[in-house]
């Protein structure tokens, strides 16, 4: 059987994959079993930020490889402690705690919010305020977390104590906070999932006002928007905001499982031996390969993604057949007037890979994609929306 077949047999069918196999790629260019070449404006859901195959951290990992893969958190391990250094001096963070994945960081988030609130007011402070049309996993806690009621479907109940307010509504907020006894806010600068949306800049700021006014715990999910994606090496810094925790996957591994939550002054000393865990938390080749990312992301980089993402902006904003352009930097949702499956099956056989978001085209490509593939592909792009219905 080729890969399809077995995967149809003996895989889950959690996923409803588009109809290739990708087996190799280099850089910004994919290549399926046909051999046919493909612009990947997806990266692996905004994972592989430097693109595929990339040299640079292929080196990293590999020679760590070399020295050992893994060796439990019983044990002090140099790329471990190095990445949590780069990460808090980059950030102004205080310490940092390792997982898995986007999910795992989030949950250690909601953890440490609800255990800071029972101990500084009591235990009945548990309650944890997000926003409608957020996404912040797929465990039952971050399913709760996540203020959209479709992913909640055939998985209730939930875990309890999530309020949703309604986005860029700081009255929608301060109810809640007068309503309940609230741990904490959490919050995505931009909604992904949900549309890939920009929070209005009056209203986080505004957020982080009400936090610190009722010794509420701001808490900033940055799987998606952060590691240069949005223009700053976070979102939250576009927003002249200072989050009490700030949790952070996807493209800071580059293709390997990595989840990141970042504690603030407040929060620094909630966690004790024993409170939390992970096995593969911090795992050295995780973290070789995380550092060599995170020494990339600089100035010329984040230059660079504003650029590209202003010829995007500029280059659909307005074209036929397209309703509107969103998000921030090089994570952007646009609406299509012609249905949304028929557009990215149409990119898809000229040779471009696009995602969806809320019933929208969502493109997250690499954070160097080169300016000739991207205007073939913003290209392609513009004429398949084009077309007559």
């Amino acid at each position: 059987m080729d890969t399809k077949q077995l995967d149809e047999q003996y895989i889950a069918h959690t996923y409803a994959r588009f109809p290739i196999e990708i087996v190799s790629g280099h850089g910004s260019l994919l290549y399926d079993e046909q051999g046919r070449e493909y612009i990947d404006l997806g990266t692996g859901i905004a994972v592989n930020i430097f693109g595929v195959a990339d040299a640079s951290w292929i080196k990293a990992v590999n020679a760590q490889m070399h020295k050992v893969q893994h060796t439990s958190n019983l044990y002090y391990a140099a790329p471990c402690a190095r990445l949590a250094e780069k990460l808090c001096q980059r950030t102004g963070m205080k310490k940092v705690f390792f997982g898995n994945s986007g999910a795992e960081a989030n949950e250690c988030a909601i953890k440490v919010a609800r255990k800071y609130a029972a101990e500084k007011k009591g235990g009945e402070y548990y309650h944890i305020i997000t926003l409608h049309n957020s996404f912040h996993g797929r465990t039952i806690t971050t399913l709760a977390a996540t203020g959209q009621d479709s992913f909640h479907q055939h998985f209730l109940p939930l875990t309890p104590g999530f309020l949703y307010a309604d986005a860029n509504d700081l009255q929608s907020v301060k109810k809640l906070v007068d309503e309940y006894k609230v741990a904490a806010i959490l919050l995505e600068c931009v909604q992904g999932e949900g549309g890939v949306l920009p929070l209005d800049y009056a209203f986080v700021q505004g957020l982080a006002e009400l936090a610190a006014e009722q010794d509420i715990l701001l808490l900033v999910d940055e799987v998606q928007t952060g590691n240069g994606r949005t223009g700053s090496l976070y979102a939250y810094m576009q927003y002249n905001i200072q989050p009490d925790i700030v949790s952070t996957a996807k493209g800071l591994g580059g293709g390997l499982p990595l989840g990141v939550c970042m504690l603030g002054d407040k929060v620094e000393t909630v966690l004790e031996p024993g409170d939390h865990g992970s096995t593969f938390g911090g795992n050295p080749l995780s973290c070789a390969g995380a550092i060599d990312i995170l020494d990339r992301i600089d100035e010329s980089l984040l230059e660079g993604v504003k650029e590209r993402s202003a010829y995007i902006f500029r280059e659909l904003s307005g074209c036929k057949g397209i309703n509107e352009v969103t998000g921030m930097g090089l994570m952007i949702g646009v609406t299509t007037a012609r249905p949304l499956a028929d557009v990215v099956a149409e990119c898809r056989e000229q040779g471009v890979l696009v995602l969806t978001a809320h019933g929208k085209m969502r493109l997250l490509p690499a954070l160097n994609i080169p300016m000739d593939l991207l205007k073939k592909a913003v290209d392609i792009i513009k004429n398949v929306c084009a077309q007559e219905i």
